[in-house]
């Protein structure tokens, strides 16, 4: 460091700051300096910086997936927050495994992060342990939680299930199927507000529900279609758990000459972007996923900087959004 500090004609500090705290060095003398850093191969020592300041600059980041769009747009949110303050991402991928998620979270702790970023609430004992032994500051995505003693951000899972079968209630339909797949907590809090409204409507019936253990995907949907109109399910409407369900099963509607709405409503969830350009458009719920992201890292910056957040519970809320196939 010294060493690229004597080139860039800067001081050493000057130099420590252009690579952790980039935000307080002017743009073009921390370009100078990495550039200079760069022609002389010299690369930041993290171990030994982490024992000099007790502090990684890494925060542990655990998705669920990282072929759902959903957790893509969330650590894009994270990565724009966190990135400009010099912080690294560890992401884990625990593929809706509670059991992987414990594994991950084990192996990462090893690297001293100096905050952990988890989605949902659904752990191992074992998990839980860690947590409530850690210095490390932990934020909870996706889902909201009531425990007082941990902070989350997210919306509410149950009120889009319930939101958008109110939405298909509304518009007359009377026999509303349900499909659920991956089974996830989120989905299943979905699951239950859908049956919260219909029982409501004194229409809940548990034989429209198709639940399914196997990732989303644009196939499924088309295979779920298929059962509903060979006759495995009567409804006259329904909504799946995610969009990529819901456009497959537009697609497979217009191979087999089903009319969307006509025949039968299609809803979905998430609001991808493609779904504002199938045909017909999906009716859907819009969910905040970019700015999850980035207000649970901008939650955990303020608690690895010791500072306390206005609220353990930040509720993004979500947005319903009518189109043409209900």
């Amino acid at each position: 460091m010294a060493d690229v500090a004597e080139r860039a004609g800067v001081s050493a500090i000057t130099v420590s700051r252009a690579f952790k705290r980039p935000e307080l060095v002017a743009p073009d003398l921390r370009t100078r300096i990495l550039e200079v850093a760069q022609g002389m191969g010299y690369v930041p020592n993290q171990a030994a910086s982490a024992l000099a300041s007790a502090r990684s600059m890494t925060v542990a980041v655990l998705i669920p997936s990282m072929t759902n769009t959903v957790f893509v747009e969330t650590l894009a949110g994270i990565h724009d927050v966190l990135h400009p303050r010099g912080y690294q991402l560890l992401i884990g991928v625990s593929h809706y495994s509670p059991v992987e998620e414990e594994r991950l979270l084990r192996a990462y702790l090893q690297f001293q992060p100096d905050g952990i970023l988890l989605t949902g609430n659904d752990h191992t004992a074992a998990t839980q342990t860690y947590l409530a032994a850690l210095r490390s500051p932990t934020v909870h995505m996706m889902e909201l939680l009531d425990d007082p003693d941990r902070y989350s951000v997210g919306c509410s899972q149950f009120e889009g299930g319930h939101l958008m079968t109110r939405h298909l209630l509304e518009r007359g339909y009377r026999r509303i199927g349900f499909a659920a797949v991956q089974l996830d907590p989120r989905t299943l809090a979905r699951l239950d507000g859908y049956r919260q409204a219909l029982r409501e409507a004194g229409l809940y019936d548990p034989r429209r529900v198709l639940q399914v253990p196997e990732p989303s995907s644009l196939s499924l949907g088309a295979a779920m279609l298929d059962r509903i109109v060979d006759g495995e399910v009567d409804c006259d409407a329904m909504f799946f758990c995610n969009d990529d369900l819901a456009q497959g099963a537009l697609y497979q509607c217009q191979r087999r000459g089903v009319r969307v709405p006509e025949r039968l409503a299609i809803a979905g969830f998430n609001d991808l972007a493609a779904s504002a350009w199938t045909t017909p458009a999906l009716t859907t719920v819009a969910t905040p996923r970019y700015e999850i992201g980035r207000e649970s890292a901008a939650m955990l910056l303020e608690l690895m900087e010791g500072r306390k957040p206005k609220s353990r519970r930040l509720d993004l809320g979500l947005r319903f959004v009518g189109r043409e196939s209900t």
